[in-house]
Formats: structure tokens, sequence, C-alpha cells
């Protein structure tokens, strides 16, 4: 099968066919979950913390499982594992050896799996295979490690060399590949020069699990350093490795004209999981809000992305259980079940 709408692209591998079967599984979609720091803290973690939400992996990992259930109840097909801001580089300066940084990567993944199964445990009928449940393992980008809000611009000054990147992100990738997640979901990438890391690195690390590219943008046309979304679509579209493209963390307003761009250069299965439309302050960090959207608003855009060819859509930051489990009712309106 080839891949590459407008734009041609790599023969479509092992990986881009197993999120095409997961789709055509659920239907012609598939529901991912929504924001989990915001549900930590609703759940009362403390999350005041470089680490973020992945502190929750030591201190509270019953909460991160709390959080993943809510979820899967709640109608979403994909879970994504609180490894977005957890790094061994970032393990290590809080104290830990390297070997409990993994430890704790690990941990992430099997958090997931547990709620997967306490969920399949509960409710035996839905183990179907029009209802899979996946778990995707989080890799956030660099600038979500320095926790300075470099995720939302993409400059990382003089770290910002190819190989700095890979050396950075390497050993991360094998742990969490190693765990046996479903797939793994490269999140928020901020610029063309992480994308094109994160496709070495699938190479170079021999990655057979199937991976998705969810970029970030501020103004519906370009990811947030100013590089082309097209551009970066297209670094994903060649890498058999990638089985879907997509947005998140993006205020859903951009979305109908950044899926667009998307298609423009790829047939791989479309992603799009926007935040509530806040604006993140990395001085004060914290959400700031400006154009947010309530449940209802966002889920208006539902079959106005489906339209546009989105087959994978959940939500980001702010957005809650409610949210996802909207999104679901959304979808299934959209496409009813045979």
């Amino acid at each position: 099968v080839k891949s590459g709408g407008g734009g041609g692209g790599a023969e479509e591998g092992a990986a881009g066919a197993a999120v095409r079967r997961w789709v055509e599984a659920g239907g012609g979609r598939l529901v991912l979950d929504g924001g989990l720091a915001t549900e930590l803290e609703a759940h009362g973690a403390d999350l005041n913390d470089p680490l973020w939400s992945a502190k929750c992996i030591l201190s509270s990992p019953h909460l991160i499982r709390k959080v993943h259930l809510d979820y899967i109840e709640a109608g979403a097909n994909i879970i994504i594992t609180a490894s977005y801001q957890a790094t061994i580089q970032g393990f290590e300066s809080k104290g830990f050896s390297k070997e409990q940084g993994e430890n704790l990567l690990t941990k992430s993944v099997e958090i997931a799996h547990e709620a997967r199964e306490m969920f399949l445990k509960q409710h035996p009928d839905q183990s179907t295979p029009l209802r899979p449940i996946l778990v995707a393992a989080s890799i956030g980008s660099y600038g979500a490690y320095l926790a300075d809000g470099s995720e939302y611009s993409g400059d990382y000054g003089e770290a910002g060399t190819l190989e700095f990147l890979k050396d950075f992100h390497r050993r991360r990738l094998q742990v969490l590949a190693e765990a046996r997640p479903d797939l793994i979901a490269f999140e928020t990438i901020p610029n063309k020069l992480e994308a094109q890391a994160y496709v070495e690195l699938l190479e170079e690390c021999n990655i057979n699990i199937p991976s998705w590219f969810s970029f970030n943008s501020k103004d519906g046309v370009n990811v947030v350093s100013g590089d082309s979304l097209i551009e970066c679509a297209k670094i994903a579209n060649e890498c058999a490795k990638v089985g879907a493209v997509g947005i998140n963390c993006t205020p859903p307003r951009f979305i109908h004209s950044l899926i667009l761009s998307i298609r423009k250069v790829t047939d791989k299965p479309i992603l799009i999981y926007p935040n509530s439309g806040e604006r993140y302050d990395a001085e004060r960090k914290e959400w700031v809000e400006s154009t947010g959207v309530s449940d209802g608003d966002f889920v208006s855009y539902v079959s106005e992305w489906c339209k546009d060819g989105a087959a994978l859509i959940g939500g980001c930051c702010r957005t809650t259980p409610n949210t996802i489990r909207a999104i679901s009712r959304s979808l299934n309106q959209y496409y009813p079940a045979p």
C-alpha cells in the first residue's frame, strides 16, 4: 500500500497497516483520551514539579491508574501513558539512578496496562474486536523536559542540533518500546528538527511498535517554531514506522485548516487531540483563559473534523473524561454501529 496523499511517500510498513486495522476495527474512527495533569490535580495530586504529571509515576501510581480507567469508561480506545515529561535525565536530576529512571519509564506503561486489565475484568463484554483498547507510550519533546514552555516555541538554543536531540531521546525510546505498549506517541513536536531526530531513531533503534507523530501549532498554519507543518508532516509520512500523523495541544479553532494541510502530503490516518483553547503561560506555569471552549462547543467541532478526514480524535490539556464521553457520543452518531 502506498501512502502519501498529494505528495507521494514511503511504502506503508507494518506500523501504518496496524493503525489502519485498529481504525477499521473501531468502525472508521478511534477515540483518544484527554488531559492527564488536570485530572490528576482534580484527584488531589500536587504537580508543582519539573516532572509534572510524571511525578505521579513514583508518588501516586494509583491516581494515574484511576484517570486511565476514567477515560476508558468514558469511551476512549487509546490511553496515553504518564511518560510525556518523564525522561531518564529528568529523573536523574531528582537524584534517581539511570536504572531507577528506566524502571519508572517502564512503570508508566505498566500502569496503563493495569488500567486496561481492570476495565476488561469489570466489563468482560467490552473485550471485542469492535472496541480496541490500546496503550500509547508518550514521548514528549526536549522542551517538555526543560519545563520552561519551550515545547510551545520550539526554540532550543544551542541544544537544537540533530545529534543532541537523538542522544537525548534514544534510551528513553528504547526503554518505552521494551515495555511493549501498543503504540508510541511522539507528542507536541514543536519543530522539524525534532521530527527528523525521531525518524532517525526509529530506524536506528529498529523500533517495530507503530508510532504516531503529533505536532502543535499556534497559528493554524505552521508548527509553533514557525517551521512549515506541511514540511513536518512530509517527514512523518516518509517514515514507514509512523502509522498516523496529526496535531495536539492546539486550540480547536485551528484544527480544520491543519487537517487540510496534513492531507496534502499523507494518506496515513490523521489524529487530532486539541487542548481546550486556553493558552499556557510559561513564566507563570499556568493555563490562562483566552478562548477556552466548553465541552459542548468543543464537541460541536467533531463532525467537521471527521468530514475533514480525522480518524483518531480526543483531547489534550484541560480536557476531561466528560469531554471524551461527549466526543465518543458524537462519533457514534457520525459513525453509527453496523
